[in-house]
């Protein structure tokens, strides 16, 4: 079964965790890494904010991505790294 089909056919996920998901994947660099902020994944997306943040907890909750903090040289926060588990 191939990976999209797997994620169209989970009955576990909603819809907008789907879409989430296919975002980051479609986003992804060759590692299955992505680091788009929620802000630019719900202006894309057309979805508010917490829809989105609510998505992400949703997939790291069913393992089909990691989250992991990034940070500037400075130390300041930047946005998260989103690794897909394939």
């Amino acid at each position: 079964m191939s990976y999209f089909n797997e994620i169209y056919g989970d009955p576990e996920l909603s819809s907008k965790a789907k879409m989430v998901l296919l975002y980051l994947h479609d986003r992804a660099n060759k590692k299955g890494e992505s680091w788009y902020a929620i802000n630019t994944i719900a202006k894309e997306l057309c979805l508010s904010r917490s829809s989105i943040k609510r998505a992400m907890r949703e997939l790291i909750q069913r393992g089909k991505i990691e989250k992991r903090a990034r940070f500037r040289e400075n130390g300041g926060n930047t946005s998260n790294l989103y690794s897909l588990i394939i």
